[in-house]
């Protein structure tokens, strides 16, 4: 007994310290039956997470003894204030109130819902950080959208028509998939593309998003913006530091592929001495997790926000990915590597046929055993509000400057003198490539002075790592290798 006393103990301290965020809030058993419908609807439509009831907010406790009719009325608020009903696991937690009475805590354990909840008014709460943020009409549907209750993909697009349609690009895309029929057919007989409602023939999102001869007509802000900083900060005003600010739309296929293609130009590699005096180049990511975060923005992006692009903003050590939507269904930040729904399913499929969309419901875990092989800080993902962030960080030159976790032995032993000047190893290529140029030729590729290249060279024959075979005429340059560079 003394054993579950204390316990008992324990588990009221903590709850009296508790901070209130995202899954729990303190309230006083005084709280009426409303706004606890209120707190209840948001933790459903949310997270889940735990009311503790019978604490103030100055953590002074108060108890539930006082009213039993009320605390009866508290008890069926998830079931007579929410619509629909919420499921709700309830605990008595036994404890002395500031008078040192006998009295009780109710902590009511509110389960993440698959159903958007509101409450008998109709209205539809989200919880926010420590608050229970109550929703107006566009988000409420871009809630109905992550749930997956609905697909915004399936949605007419107003105005449009199969003219908006680029059947050449449809025709195409059918011989991919082995479709034999018209491009036509293939809008109207599958995955309603084309459907007819109240007979009229409505072109869905999806059809316009995939083939549309120009998205952006209708979706102004399906696109993707990638921006390039100096530096490993966002300044602004006189201190902006944007080297590169460029945006990509059309269909879909062509924003991933031709970002794609540009995000690659904007990552930096290192390239160093290694094992058997071979250069050996790594890039700052796997190509597999950048390529994966951009891939998973544009395919489950909420495109019912129409106010914003998705984001791509590169620093020099880290590279972050703004995507517009909540995530979707039950996917949530401490179950993202092993919990896969699509919100925009159609699209997915779409993406998967051209293999940007290489492993359903794997891609995130795999980014994660990359990032960790490659010596890089597991990716961190946030979500504000209705914006989710992917961040990746490199620490490529941090592993480098610690004695060759990536480099080997002879990239550790020249330490970032070698390694770390972009000069010296451009001499070292054009030497490896061809041993018999001249120190003006190599002055020419490089960039530098004559005079630079021989303090190059210097440095590199006085650490061993080249040495010169014959005079300046007839002779040729040998890279040694690493047995002779460490001796």
């Amino acid at each position: 007994m003394a054993k579950k006393t204390s316990q008992g103990l324990s588990k009221i301290k903590s709850l009296v310290l508790a901070t209130e965020n995202q899954i729990f809030d303190r309230k006083s058993f005084l709280i009426e039956t409303k706004s606890l419908a209120n707190i209840i609807v948001a933790f459903a439509n949310a997270d889940g997470g735990d009311v503790a009831i019978g604490i103030e907010d100055d953590g002074r406790i108060t108890g539930i003894n006082h009213n039993q009719k009320h605390l009866n009325e508290l008890l069926r608020v998830p079931f007579d204030y929410c619509v629909p009903s919420v499921e709700v696991e309830t605990e008595f937690i036994n404890c002395r109130d500031f008078q040192n009475k006998e009295n009780r805590i109710l902590l009511m354990h509110v389960l993440q819902s698959a159903d958007l909840h509101t409450n008998q008014a109709d209205e539809c709460f989200y919880r926010v950080g420590d608050k229970s943020k109550k929703m107006n009409f566009d988000q409420r549907v871009q809630l109905l959208y992550a749930k997956g209750k609905r697909f915004f993909e399936d949605t007419p697009v107003y105005g449009a028509s199969i003219c908006d349609i680029d059947l050449k690009f449809v025709s195409e895309y059918c011989r991919k998939i082995g479709f034999a029929k018209k491009p036509e057919i293939y809008l109207r007989t599958n995955k309603e593309f084309i459907k007819i409602i109240d007979g009229e023939e409505k072109v869905s999102s999806a059809a316009i998003l995939l083939f549309g001869k120009y998205p952006q007509k209708f979706f102004p802000r399906a696109r993707v913006r990638i921006v390039r900083f100096d530096g490993d900060e966002e300044r602004f005003g006189r201190e902006m530091n944007v080297v590169k600010d460029v945006e990509f739309g059309g269909k879909l296929l062509d924003i991933v592929q031709n970002s794609l293609k540009f995000i690659s130009t904007q990552i930096k590699e290192r390239s160093f001495l290694g094992e058997g005096a071979r250069f050996v180049t790594i890039p700052q990511y796997p190509e597999f997790c950048w390529t994966e975060l951009l891939v998973n923005a544009v395919v489950h992006r909420d495109y019912s926000i129409m106010g914003t692009d998705i984001i791509v903003k590169i620093f020099d050590h880290h590279l972050v990915v703004e995507s517009p939507g909540l995530l979707p269904g039950m996917v949530r930040i401490n179950n993202i590597r092993h919990i896969h729904f699509s919100r925009n399913p159609k699209i997915a499929q779409f993406m998967h046929e051209y293999e940007l969309v290489k492993e359903f419901g794997e891609g995130v875990d795999r980014m994660f055993r990359e990032m960790e092989a490659a010596g890089n800080p597991a990716p961190e993902y946030k979500q504000y509000d209705f914006v989710l962030k992917a961040k990746l960080v490199s620490s490529c030159d941090e592993n480098r400057k610690a004695g060759g976790q990536t480099g080997g032995q002879t990239g550790g032993q020249t330490g970032g003198q070698t390694a770390g000047n972009d000069t010296t190893i451009a001499i070292l290529k054009a030497i490896a490539k061809d041993p018999s140029i001249s120190r003006v030729r190599l002055s020419e590729l490089v960039g530098v002075s004559p005079s630079a290249v021989q303090k190059h060279i210097n440095k590199l024959k006085k650490q061993k790592i080249i040495v010169r075979n014959g005079g300046d005429f007839g002779g040729c340059w040998k890279i040694l290798n690493k047995s002779k560079s460490t001796n």
